[in-house]
């Protein structure tokens, strides 16, 4: 039987029936391996290098010294232990007020580290050849190492003398690679490091200073998590404030988010890809179906069982779908590289090399894919009748047939969870295919039922014979219109709609947004501060005042780490609010709950999103914990930012009069230009307390990586819309013989061959522009459900967004109608008339 199913393939590949199968096959899996690849690289890249980027396998920072006793319960678990100390002040380069050697001072992010620091990873120091080399240990005593961004600041070099508080230190070495550098704010200032033991000497660490410390953890895995679960229950049980611990899973959030976002993305587009190409299978594989019944009626007369006959075509799927599924694996294979190429070198380090998961999981998507959709067709051919070669009768789905579709059903499901990862988005996912599935298909077939209705529009017969070929084949139509619709939804969401997108993003946060944050302010300074922004022509950078303060209770009972379950507001009330007070509602804040306050009593105004996390509405009592004074405010407005503007935002504004007597700094935001960027330098020189943060590298490389990851999608969307050309290539295919004969006898009664052929045109034109506009307004729904729900700001319609659907659509419909049907009119009537 294998043999025979062996020639059966052969036979049918030469005849050129399984070939498109095979196409739709490939597209589908590689589609999925390429994602997979990468994905699976990029897991494994992260799984290696999150310890290095931590500096260890477990860290816990404290606001305060770390206790004796977690130090000494590292000890009884056998872990190996480094400590670090951060804290922000100012490095001092120079001596004397005027002169050559004048002092020179920047405000530095000081650490000191023990000699076993980093446990994981490597510090790596610039060297004159430009060849980073490893570190040897830490700091000597009465030295340092600093960032690149030191010496050129205060006008350096290595070897020089720098002074840290009441002690002087030799300039030993430039910091090229520190694992655990992390991107909190205080990091943005240039590093300076020494060794602890040199740390009392600078006089630094003072009673109130604002200091972090790090216990940095490492050792056999069951033995760090033991002790991770023995803090955490020590740090409930005792509710301890300004403790955090981070591991593996919360190393660099900020990155480890974004490429989440991008996998998860790039996922579903490998998916949508798989399931236009998975319709594309269903179609072929019934066209498969239906031209063999006769071979198969042929089959059974020659004493073949249902059975066997089942048996043989299944194996020859298997052959088809194991040779698909091993080339599609290779072309994603390849393809996973165009992916590295835009999105790798966001990577910390070199990726380690693919498993061989993705690949197993293509062969089987490929499997998958055969049983779920090419299965019913299949069993159709079982249920052919011996006299099939004599009447020529289509026999009803038998109830089996009937349930495979069920079974596709299921698959089709379990392919969406498989590659997802996750039951809520797969379940999304399906049911927003399925719904655009349904929707596009009943206003399809809504379209056709009033077509008729357009047929003595034009006196041409072309144009009638376009008319009644869409009203004699309503099904074949109305599925050549969903799947051109939904590939086009697809490839106008990441191009038209993507601009769109990307242009409300960039109105949200304009041109001439912040790149600029002065902090650290004094009372005192703000008058002076305020007028050295304006002669430098920064007319619009307001100052705000920042205080900061702990959120202790809410309507009289304590806030603690078991108030709330969810981590981000666990993480909240751990730690201390940026507080402001002010008179006005600020520029892009919006009202949306209770009202602004007048002044007259205590009142906050709560952003909504933290009121969100934190359960909290108008009405609710907060007490906050300023420097030791309490102080005591309901909620009377819920406020609406945007975030994207980047200008100062704080989560709780309280009314100047009960903020009066509490300690405050101030903060600014501005754009500085290119050609004033020197004015950061000359305020650090003139009030070395300020802190001066240059954001704008660091939005354009969050920009980059944004670019780049819409750039792999688009790369990835051209597998979505080749499947959405198969699918259509393969309706249209699938009533061929139809069109044949239809034709033949079209023109054994008169019509011509260019009268024929201009039908055709217009029959696949009229279906572009409908699956056009579908596609334009499922598109444009789903873009401002985006922008609505995610991007969270103001969505426009463009009708241009319709006229680019329509004439996409009538575009790709041309080119798939000359493909599948440039062969129909080829045939002479005489033939055909016979063949019928």
């Amino acid at each position: 039987m294998f043999l025979l199913s062996l020639r059966m393939t052969r036979r049918d590949w030469r005849a050129g029936e399984l070939r498109f199968l095979l196409i739709a096959l490939i597209v589908a899996v590689a589609a999925l391996s390429s994602v997979g690849f990468f994905v699976d690289r990029m897991r494994a890249g992260l799984t290696r290098d999150a310890h290095q980027l931590l500096g260890a396998d477990l860290l816990v920072g404290a606001d305060q010294p770390l206790n004796p006793a977690w130090i000494e319960q590292a000890q009884k678990n056998n872990l190996t232990m480094a400590q670090t100390v951060v804290f922000p002040s100012m490095a001092i380069a120079g001596e004397g007020d005027a002169g050559p050697d004048a002092a020179r001072s920047i405000l530095s992010s000081i650490k000191a580290v023990t000699s076993a620091y980093p446990l994981r990873g490597q510090l790596k120091l610039a060297t004159p050849e430009g060849v980073d080399r490893a570190a040897e240990g830490v700091p000597q005593a009465g030295s340092v190492w600093v960032d690149p961004n030191i010496l050129s600041a205060l006008q350096v070099r290595q070897g020089d003398a720098l002074k840290l508080g009441d002690q002087r230190f030799r300039i030993a070495g430039v910091i090229a690679v520190e694992p655990d550098r992390g991107s909190a704010f205080v990091n943005f200032a240039p590093r300076v490091m020494l060794s602890m033991d040199d740390l009392a000497a600078t006089g630094l660490v003072q009673f109130g200073s604002r200091v972090t410390y790090r216990l940095l953890l490492a050792g056999a895995p069951e033995q760090v998590k033991s002790y991770q679960q023995w803090l955490q229950k020590t740090i409930d049980d005792g509710n301890v404030k300004g403790v955090r611990i981070e591991s593996l899973e919360s190393g660099r959030p900020e990155m480890r988010a974004t490429l989440d976002r991008a996998e998860q993305f790039l996922s579903l587009v490998g998916l949508l890809s798989a399931l236009l190409a998975a319709v594309a299978v269903a179609m072929a594989a019934r066209r498969f179906m239906l031209r063999h019944l006769d071979a198969c009626a042929m089959l059974r007369c020659f004493g073949m069982t249902q059975n066997q006959v089942t048996l043989m075509y299944l194996q020859e799927f298997i052959v088809v779908g194991l040779a698909g599924s091993a080339l599609g694996v290779a072309l994603g294979f390849a393809a996973h590289f165009a992916l590295l190429e835009w999105l790798g070198r966001f990577m910390p380090t070199a990726l380690p090399a693919a498993s061989w998961w993705p690949a197993l999981q293509g062969v089987a998507v490929g499997l998958l894919l055969l049983v779920g959709f090419a299965l019913p067709p299949l069993l159709q051919l079982r249920n052919v009748p011996h006299n099939r070669v004599i009447r020529r009768e289509a026999s009803a789905p038998k109830a089996m047939s009937i349930a495979t579709y069920a079974l596709g059903m299921l698959v089709f499901a379990g392919l969406l969870l498989w590659q997802a990862g996750d039951i809520k988005l797969g379940a999304m996912t399906a049911a927003g295919f399925l719904g655009g599935f349904a929707s596009f298909a009943l206003i399809a077939w809504a379209c056709l039922r009033s077509v008729q209705s357009l047929r003595g529009l034009f006196n041409n017969q072309s144009w009638r014979f376009a008319i009644d070929g869409l009203q004699r084949r309503p099904g074949a139509t109305t599925m050549q219109i969903v799947a051109l619709g939904l590939g086009l939804m697809a490839l106008l969401l990441l191009t038209v709609i993507r601009g769109d997108l990307i242009g409300a993003w960039r109105q949200a946060t304009p041109a001439d947004a912040p790149n600029r944050f002065v902090i650290n302010i004094q009372p005192d300074q703000k008058d002076v501060v305020e007028e050295k922004l304006k002669q430098a022509g920064l007319q619009q950078a307001r100052l705000f005042p920042m205080i900061r303060g702990r959120l202790v209770q809410v309507n009289g009972k304590p806030v603690t780490n078991d108030t709330y379950q969810e981590d981000r507001a666990r993480r909240l009330v751990d730690r201390e609010f940026n507080l402001s007070t002010m008179r006005d509602l600020p520029a892009q804040n919006t009202i949306v709950g209770g009202k602004w306050y007048d002044d007259s009593r205590p009142e906050a105004s709560v952003e909504e999103g933290l009121a969100k996390t934190l359960k909290l509405s108008l009405g609710d009592q907060l007490q906050f914990d300023i420097a030791g004074q309490l102080i005591s405010v309901p909620i009377t407005s819920i406020r609406k930012l945007e975030w994207g503007s980047l200008r100062v935002n704080f989560f709780v504004i309280i009314n100047p009069a009960a903020m009066r007597e509490m300690p405050q700094t101030w903060i600014t935001a501005f754009h500085l230009p290119d050609a004033k960027a020197g004015l950061g330098n000359v305020l650090t020189r003139d009030f070395p307390n300020l802190t001066v943060v240059d954001i704008g590298s660091v939005l354009k490389q969050i920009q980059d990586i944004v670019d780049q990851v819409i750039s792999a999608v688009e790369f990835l969307f051209l597998f979505t819309l080749t499947a959405g050309v198969l699918v259509l290539y393969a309706a249209l295919v699938g009533t061929q013989d139809e069109r044949v004969r239809e034709a033949g006898l079209l023109r054994a009664l008169g019509a011509t061959r260019q009268e024929l052929a201009k039908a055709q045109r217009i029959e696949v034109m009229l279906i572009g522009s409908v699956a056009g506009l579908l596609a334009a307004s499922g598109a444009a729904g789903i873009g401002w459900a985006l922008a609505h729900y995610v991007f969270d700001f103001e969505w426009r319609f463009s009708p241009w967004l319709w006229l680019a659907g329509a004439g996409i659509g009538m575009a790709c419909a041309v080119f798939g109608g000359w493909a599948g049907l440039r062969n129909v009119l080829s045939r002479p009537p005489l033939q055909t008339l016979r063949e019928a």
